[in-house]
């Protein structure tokens, strides 16, 4: 359990820094002189270095000590906290958060990896639950806390504190984690990494992963105005709502773990199709605050617990050559909320209305039910196993 608590402090501070930006943007702004949209670029600038340099910086580490390889990557994270810090222009800051971004990608494809190694086979769902809630607690405690740090002491205290934060990273990494944490023994191809994803409960996956963005982002993109336009919510209670929102995730989070421990594909199957009817909900009910928020917080639950089961699903069935495949777990989710994003920008800009975006959410969930079920149809007439994993050193 103590290896996974420092693989999940990484995660932590990782999720912090990727989301805390949001929250002191306009200082940011200001402070590198440059207007809000413009800053907003450190934003998909970070997004693209994951769903790009990830993959690219896992395959080309694939030789080295998994250990070593993470605390390479905290390293990396620190001093970039601290370079961010210190940047004396938007152009710097930019380059800076693209490296950090890039370390990010790489650091959650191999820590799943590495997780999912460290325990028995029934526990692989719990393990991923635990790194995926770094990035949900990050939402619920870091964001909130760098975003006070940095309205109190400016916005680069918020810098250096992430700063710190990735230095305890690193010595609860070099504490905990032993040395031996699954890299191979032998050197697998970049042929055989490929060949894994054309293994239908692979590429249907991250379809899945691309449906579940869609229900989610392309709401969640606009939930601040869909609160106050639609909702009528005061300005003030909209935190409030994200804080419970960010609540249910942290829940949904283990949840889908112990679910996806006991009987991933049903489960799975049966959470899409409830994240369909919560977002048909949601559109019901939005002009209502109470059943609003009550809905607001059960679809953010339900979102980060059916991200654990696909997950897990992914590492199950790319054991046997999993860099590139694990490493494609993080760039397809922000690949996802990109597309999820622009989807809706699209839909409001065409006239439909914050309020139709649930129901495009909806429509995504049911096709994820579509194709989950037949996965699992094929997956149950072939009656393949998964692949034992590659030896380890």
């Amino acid at each position: 359990m103590l290896p996974l608590i420092a693989l999940f402090i990484a995660a932590f501070a990782f999720g912090t820094t990727e989301f805390v930006i949001a929250g002191v943007l306009p200082h940011v702004a200001e402070g590198l002189g440059v207007s809000i949209p413009t800053a907003g670029y450190l934003v998909s600038g970070y997004a693209g270095g994951i769903a790009v340099g990830g993959p690219l910086l896992t395959l080309a580490t694939k030789t080295i000590s998994r250990k070593a390889l993470l605390l390479g990557l905290a390293a990396a994270f620190t001093i970039g906290q601290a370079a961010c810090a210190l940047a004396p222009d938007f152009a710097s800051m930019l380059l800076l958060r693209i490296a950090v971004a890039v370390a990010h990608g790489a650091y959650f494809g191999v820590a799943m990896v590495v997780a999912v190694g460290l325990v028995r086979q029934d526990q692989r769902g719990m393990a991923v639950a635990l790194i995926l809630s770094g990035l949900t607690v990050s939402n619920v405690i870091g964001v909130p806390a760098g975003t006070a740090i940095g309205n109190v002491w400016g916005w680069r205290a918020t810098f250096w504190v992430m700063c710190a934060l990735g230095v305890a990273s690193i010595a609860a990494m070099t504490v905990l984690l032993p040395r031996k944490t699954g890299s191979s023994r032998q050197s697998i191809s970049f042929g055989s990494e490929v060949r894994v994803l054309a293994r239908q409960q692979v590429w249907t996956s991250l379809i899945l992963m691309l449906m579940l963005m869609t229900g989610q982002f392309g709401l969640f993109t606009y939930i601040t105005p869909t609160l106050l336009e639609v909702t009528g919510l005061d300005e003030g209670l909209v935190p409030w709502v994200l804080l419970l929102n960010g609540v249910g995730a942290t829940i949904g989070v283990f949840l889908g773990g112990r679910l996806a421990d006991w009987k991933l594909m049903p489960s799975l199957i049966t959470m899409l199709f409830m994240q369909a009817v919560t977002l048909a909900v949601i559109y019901a009910v939005s002009p209502y605050p109470v059943p609003m928020v009550v809905a607001i917080t059960i679809w953010g639950g339900l979102s980060f617990a059916i991200g654990t089961p696909i997950q897990t699903r992914i590492l199950t069935w790319t054991a046997d050559a999993s860099n590139l495949a694990s490493s494609l777990i993080p760039a397809g989710f922000n690949v996802g909320i990109a597309l999820a994003a622009s989807l809706g920008a699209a839909m409001l800009n065409a006239g439909y209305g914050y309020r139709s975006l649930p129901v495009v959410g909806a429509i995504a969930m049911l096709v994820a039910v579509a194709v989950a079920l037949a996965s699992h149809i094929w997956e149950w007439r072939q009656n393949t196993m998964p692949p034992l994993p590659a030896a380890a050193e």
